[in-house]
């Protein structure tokens, strides 16, 4: 029973850490370090070690690429990008899983930070900080599930206002596009002091990753496989299920259960989205033979 597996008893000693708790503390242990050593020790060794910089990648500190985003530019930059990274990561991880989770994440830090560095790349000391660009990532792919969904925010933490995901994802991205063009280009009319950008990379990842590999069933969702039968021969067998019927229904009920406790072990590790189609359909039937006891 559903009631006997180890994950769903309350004695369970020890459920595992969501993976948001872990990206969440790497933010604000190196925004620790950084104040440490940059502000209290009086050094810029940290933020040049770790965050993003032509000059750096020069150097060799290829790293930068995905440290970058554990330093900000004081608390309420942090705040923002871990609230961001909280909310999104909670809603998207009952459907990524973990592992897909972590890597949309690195993936949308990594594209930032090349879309930044190739704009960037003879602008000297410019340097490249913070996780907005990751969370960019993870709202495009949020709003790719849930298009439609009503969000209410606080606007400047103080006016509620209600927008559907797919349309707070193109004003960002008009907002980012012009300020790309207005501010970060050579010659921008003004500097926002905001790494639209990175944003854009961010964003860019984030719907290569549902686009490409979601929706399309990636490298490691392959699609189930059907063939249809001829008419003629559909209608035969057609006729010797009805004979057969109350054998195999029997034999499928004690397989059943068998199916079920497989998904739900693979949901458990991998997510709802690592399901195939058939296996969604395993659910749906035993789902129904429940509803029918």
């Amino acid at each position: 029973m559903l009631s006997e597996r180890t994950y769903m008893r309350q004695d369970y000693g020890r459920q595992p850490t969501p993976v948001v708790f872990w990206i969440i503390s790497a933010l604000i242990s190196g925004f620790v370090l950084q104040n440490v050593f940059d502000r209290f020790l009086g050094s810029n060794s940290f933020t040049t070690f770790f965050a993003l910089s032509a000059t750096g990648v020069r150097h060799g500190y290829v790293w930068g690429l995905l440290t970058y985003t554990l330093l900000h530019d004081g608390i309420l930059h942090l705040l923002f990008n871990g609230l961001g990274i909280f909310f999104l990561g909670r809603e998207l991880t009952p459907l990524l899983g973990a592992r897909r989770l972590v890597a949309v994440y690195l993936a949308a830090a990594a594209a930032g930070g090349l879309f930044w560095l190739a704009v960037h790349f003879f602008s000297g000391g410019t340097v490249l900080i913070g996780a907005s660009g990751c969370v960019a990532g993870l709202f495009i792919v949020f709003a790719c599930f849930y298009p439609d969904r009503e969000v209410t925010f606080l606007l400047f933490f103080v006016l509620p206002v209600t927008l559907k995901p797919k349309v707070l994802a193109w004003i960002l991205l008009g907002v980012d596009l012009l300020g790309f063009l207005f501010s970060e280009l050579p010659g921008g009319v003004y500097d926002t002091g905001i790494a639209h950008s990175a944003h854009l990379g961010g964003m860019l990842a984030g719907w290569i990753y549902f686009r490409y590999f979601h929706a399309n069933n990636g490298w490691d969702r392959a699609p189930s496989v059907s063939v249809a039968l001829p008419g003629w021969l559909r209608r035969k067998a057609g006729r010797a299920s009805a004979v057969i019927a109350p054998v195999l229904r029997s034999k499928r009920h004690h397989d059943l259960r068998a199916q079920v406790d497989r998904i739900l072990d693979k949901i458990n590790s991998q997510g709802f989205s690592a399901l195939t189609e058939e296996e969604k359909r395993t659910l749906d039937e035993a789902k129904d033979l429940l509803s029918r006891k």
